[in-house]
């Protein structure tokens, strides 16, 4: 237990998790192993992150244990790489694998990650139709349509999507998880292209929200550049058109991962836009 202490509490201090906040803490083991880390039998020994995931250590059977181990130590070493991070405890994984195996029974278990889910050439086809599907319906139904469209080839690529929804009489076109982390989204099927008017206003719901929150901006028909320039960088929002999402189809690149790209784009330039063409330079795409 005190060598899981240190490993989780390089990047903020005693009393910290990695870099969970206390709303993204709990969210962490619901989506990654369905459990309510918040429930009172694991705050026995204190209600801070790192005595609750002590107390849940502790308590639970060691195939559980194993899982948070291996889900905590994938998230950590994405953290690591994902911030260029020297990590400042000496052959880590190693150790790690130590409790594992002591904890499995087997000198065989491993904290690699499980293969990433094999999506079929189907799939994408069916998918991309389905988007031309919408692109042929008339003006008026084609917005609702776009959206409900959006939820589907999210599931699809497991990032539990969440219909449209309000608060405090703010319109929500829906939400999804992507890194543990949960973007809201506004989607759009205007003639014209987004302008920076439109950004601003997306922008001003995510600043209603708490701090972590993000929001991925969908518009099929684009952004005007003079308004992506006006908008500017630092902020919280991603922006995808329609073509991002069609040639994610076209060449067979999940979407979680397109987005993932687009994601890390925005941190290291704060560039609310990339297209696909430049996120992925090795893929041809065509006119």
């Amino acid at each position: 237990m005190r060598f899981v202490d240190q490993l989780v509490d390089f990047v903020r201090g005693k009393g910290f998790v990695l870099d969970f906040s206390d709303a993204t803490f709990p969210e962490f083991f619901t989506q990654e192993l369905r459990i309510d880390i918040d429930d009172p039998m694991y705050a026995k020994m204190g209600s801070s992150k790192g005595k609750r995931l002590r107390c849940f250590l502790q308590t639970v059977d060691n195939k559980t244990a194993i899982n948070a181990l291996q889900a905590l130590w994938q998230y950590r070493a994405d953290l690591v790489a994902l911030n260029e991070l020297e990590d400042p405890i000496p052959n880590a994984e190693a150790r790690l694998l130590t409790i594992v195996q002591r904890l499995s029974g087997s000198a065989n278990a491993s904290l690699v990650a499980p293969p990433a889910k094999v999506y079929s050439a189907q799939q994408f086809l069916d998918l991309r139709r389905d988007l031309e599907r919408v692109r042929d319906l008339p003006p008026h139904p084609r917005g609702t349509a776009f959206e409900g469209f959006l939820k589907r080839a999210f599931d699809v690529f497991g990032l539990a999507a969440r219909d449209q929804f309000k608060i405090r009489h703010e319109q929500i076109d829906g939400s999804f998880v992507l890194g543990h982390e949960t973007y809201l989204l506004e989607a759009k099927w205007h003639k014209g292209r987004i302008d920076a008017a439109t950004l601003r206003i997306f922008q001003a719901k995510l600043e209603a929200m708490s701090a972590w929150t993000r929001g991925v901006f969908v518009s099929f028909n684009g952004f005007t550049v003079p308004g992506l320039n006006s908008f500017g960088g630092g902020k919280r929002l991603i922006c995808v058109e329609g073509k991002d999402i069609h040639s994610s189809f076209v060449h067979e690149v999940p979407l979680d991962i397109m987005l993932q790209k687009k994601a890390r784009h925005l941190a290291e330039t704060g560039e609310a836009f990339i297209p696909f063409a430049l996120l992925f330079p090795e893929k041809r795409v065509g006119p």
